[in-house]
């Protein structure tokens, strides 16, 4: 018997569009010998499954089924690619628990606690992670910031992000004081808690990881070149940018950043495919030349698409990304 697999997308954030891509990325890797896989679509008003007519039918969230002709379908397994709300945060995660269903990602407390960036660097660093200095602005108290103290503690330029959702939306990187308010306002239309970050000068790469229990894999960094202000929406997916895996970076670095990431990895217990990004930065100490990594974000369900990080990094580590998908898939069973 074939299991059913459904591939979950969509979600209620900014990066719909990207989801969607990233599902049908996954749909072409998926083994179709092995698995019966579905497309399934949901936002806060509509959740339905693609069928292979074309048509689409509705999601009984009771038991996340749907009918198929006259024959009632269930699920085995759950693809979260969600990219935000409630994918990301730990929300769909609950309602898989309750029902029992095996799924992509890790769980509740882990998806909530790398979704919120400020409140996942005050916990990450407590393990000798390095992360930039950064303050936290809620809703209601954005006019009571102090711009001169902000700009004294994490210096100009630095960036200003929604704390809690992607990294797609919302991002600014303000090279004065008096660009604050406004990039905080821009924040605040993503999130109701806004990350005040500081910048840090380097090379930023990105590195996939994951873990069975026949395998413990970490791919090749990419690195990420582009001309923009920073890795934004444009340079993310509208092709401003240069990525080059793997990373043109030391090979004693590139073995320090993926022992960091199967490190991180342990230490939050994740499940699934996971990404970290880093800077780079080159300093000297003691006379010597020398890479600081610092981590900027932990993404717990990275894009998918056939351009996207990931499967680049799988086809650089010489690896089949539906062989990896069924490893995935198979060590939950």
């Amino acid at each position: 018997m074939k299991r059913n697999i459904a591939i979950v997308c969509g979600g209620d954030s900014s990066e719909y569009e990207v989801s969607m891509k990233s599902a049908k990325g996954l749909y072409s890797f998926f083994d179709k010998e092995r698995y019966n896989v579905y497309i399934v679509c949901l936002s806060s008003q509509d959740w339905h499954v693609e069928l292979n007519d074309g048509t689409t039918v509705r999601i009984d969230r009771n038991d996340f089924s749907f009918m198929e002709g006259d024959k009632k379908k269930t699920f085995d397994y759950a693809y979260i690619t969600i990219h935000g709300t409630p994918g990301e945060n730990g929300l769909l995660q609950g309602y898989f628990d309750l029902l029992g269903l095996p799924y992509s990602t890790s769980g509740v407390l882990v998806e909530a606690l790398t979704f919120d960036k400020f409140v996942f660097n005050q916990y990450i660093k407590s393990y000798g992670v390095r992360v930039a200095d950064s303050m936290l602005v809620r809703r209601g108290f954005e006019n009571e910031i102090d711009e001169a103290e902000i700009e004294k503690r994490l210096g100009m330029p630095c960036f200003v992000k929604p704390a809690a959702d992607g990294s797609s939306f919302g991002v600014s990187k303000v090279k004065n004081a008096d660009q604050l308010a406004p990039a905080i306002r821009k924040a605040m239309m993503e999130s109701d808690e806004v990350m005040i970050e500081s910048y840090i000068e380097g090379t930023e790469i990105s590195i996939g990881c994951y873990k069975t229990e026949k395998n413990s894999v970490v791919f090749p960094p990419t690195e990420v070149v582009t001309n923009n202000e920073f890795f934004d929406f444009d340079a993310k997916y509208n092709g401003q940018v240069d990525e080059i895996t793997p990373a043109r970076i030391s090979e004693s670095t590139t073995e320090r950043v993926q022992k960091l990431t199967s490190a991180i990895y342990d230490i939050l217990k994740c499940n699934g495919i996971i990404r970290i990004d880093y800077i780079i930065t080159h300093v000297k100490e003691d006379g010597k030349d020398v890479d600081k990594i610092t981590m900027l974000e932990v993404n717990t369900t990275p894009g998918m698409t056939p351009t996207s990080f990931i499967p680049q990094q799988v086809r650089a580590a010489g690896l089949d990304i539906k062989d990896v998908l069924t490893d995935i898939v198979e060590n939950q069973f």
